[in-house]
């Protein structure tokens, strides 16, 4: 309907701008309007069917049975509704059957996709598809099934890679580049959406680059229609390689409406290949907190607006600190790789060689250096996480600087504002609502843990800083400002006629 309703529009459009352009120009408009949609005619795709035909084999659909303790049902009397009707003794029967306490564990099953990526029996989906599961079966294109067991699982990515056993070799399907999607490109996506198993759809590479919510996050935004159990399931180019693996929807009806979401291959590729060698994830590990730099910080710090990631803090044994990398240091550059932002950083430290000596560029007090960093383990670093003592006085000292009142850190102090014991610095206790610093986000909570790149525990600590930046002719600093939650950041303030 809509098709015809379009092209009953076109033609009325047609004739509305013929009819006063008579003759030659009425030829013009119309052969304009033809050949318009006839020149971009090649870039759609006559059909997908031929290439939809060689990749079905290699998907799956996946059923997860999950057990769980059985939900006690409402133990009160339901009021009969039909009481003196023909339907009374129908609805008792149905009210003592939905009260009887149900006995032991119940079973609920879950659908999900996932595709073949070695002939012996590999298998891969995601992490949330099959998290709890007590059984999962994998169901073929030929009709036949087979259980699966997990080999390994990464929830930082929502990958996971499950076996089955076979007897003939199955077919398999092959990562593609991600990185040289384009924007507009065809996508294909196959799956086992809302248990419609082997469905497939296709539309065009919305956006790329897009994070949700992980260090990690590298997902491809498609229009292609992709619905609940589609998860897991492959995001093809039109040459049947696998560039996404379908992982979420954002949907106020739970529907498709084109805003589906694959991480890329090209951090899926390999996860998958450390859970085939290693049963779990090795990622390499700096050792440091880091935040992106805005104009302000650039300023503050004269950076001049290069790009790279700012050390906001560091783990005691930790590689960065161990080669003397320090806080409020700008990393520009790891390994001969330019450094953009957080995220370029931790994707790239994240696949890197654990234990693998890398050359680091930072950026401090005006000057380039490098150093070497023998990179750790992140797995085994979350594992082992130390923090610093706390500092503590006796008797608090107070001051108010750049709009905001200071305090030193006390007992009292950590409990009204739900500060952990192990916080350190110089606690705001209220900031001035037209302050710069109110404006930047800055709260009364918040501790200052350093400024410019000095540890501070009192207020005088605060002032005597600021009082060395201000004569050395410095317009502005950077705080190292931290959360209740634990979270840090640095914030660029001007110190100028304060």
């Amino acid at each position: 309907m809509r098709i015809r309703m379009l092209g009953a529009a076109v033609g009325d459009l047609t004739a509305a701008w013929a009819r006063p352009c008579r003759g030659f120009g009425a030829a013009v408009v119309a052969l304009f309007l033809i050949q318009v949609p006839y020149g971009h005619a090649s870039y759609v795709p006559e059909s997908f069917a031929d290439l939809i035909e060689d990749l079905n084999p290699a998907v799956v659909n996946i059923t997860v049975t999950q057990t769980a303790e059985a939900v006690e049902p409402f133990s009160g009397q339901i009021p009969n509704p039909f009481k003196g009707t023909p339907f009374e003794d129908f609805f008792r029967q149905f009210r003592d059957q939905q009260t009887q306490p149900e006995q032991g564990l119940r079973r609920r099953a879950s659908f999900g996709s996932g595709f073949i990526i070695s002939s012996d029996g590999y298998i891969v989906t995601n992490n949330h598809v099959i998290s709890g599961a007590s059984g999962i079966e994998v169901d073929f294109f030929d009709g036949t099934s087979a259980e699966a067991t997990v080999v390994g699982a990464d929830p930082k990515t929502d990958i996971a890679l499950l076996r089955v056993s076979v007897d003939e070799p199955l077919p398999i399907l092959e990562f593609g580049d991600s990185d040289e999607a384009r924007v507009g490109d065809w996508v294909v996506a196959i799956g086992n959406p809302l248990g419609q198993s082997f469905s497939a759809s296709a539309g065009i590479i919305s956006a790329r680059g897009r994070a949700l919510d992980g260090a990690y996050d590298d997902y491809i935004q498609t229009d292609a229609a992709i619905n609940r159990g589609n998860s897991g399931g492959p995001l093809f180019n039109l040459d049947g390689k696998v560039i996404g693996v379908n992982t979420i929807i954002i949907s106020p009806t739970g529907g498709s409406i084109g805003l589906g979401f694959a991480m890329s291959s090209n951090v899926v590729a390999p996860v998958v290949e450390q859970l085939l060698d290693h049963g779990e994830t090795r990622r390499g590990w700096l050792g440091v907190s880091i935040q992106d730099i805005d104009p302000e910080i650039s300023e503050a710090i004269g950076l001049e607006g290069r790009d790279g990631a700012l050390v906001t803090n560091m783990m005691d044994g930790g590689p960065a600190k161990n080669a003397g990398i320090q806080q409020g240091d700008v990393i520009l550059s790891l390994d001969g790789t330019d450094i953009d932002d957080v995220r370029s950083l931790v994707r790239l430290v994240g696949r890197s060689e654990i234990g693998k000596e890398v050359p680091v560029t930072i950026f401090r007090d005006g000057e380039e250096m490098t150093v070497s960093v023998v990179l750790g383990r992140r797995e085994d670093a979350e594992r082992d996480r130390v923090v610093p003592a706390a500092f503590s006085p006796e008797e608090p000292e107070t001051d108010t600087l750049l709009g905001m009142e200071l305090s030193a850190l006390t007992d009292a102090l950590r409990e009204t504002f739900g500060l952990d014991e192990e916080a350190e610095g110089v606690v705001i206790t209220d900031v001035e609502v037209e302050s710069e610093a109110y404006s930047k986000g800055i709260r009364a909570g918040d501790v200052i843990a350093m400024v410019g790149h000095e540890d501070v525990h009192l207020p005088g600590d605060v002032a005597n800083v600021l009082k060395d930046k201000r004569d050395a002719g410095q317009a502005s600093i950077l705080v190292l400002v931290e959360r209740g939650d634990g979270a840090e950041r640095f914030v660029g303030l001007s110190i100028e006629a304060q």
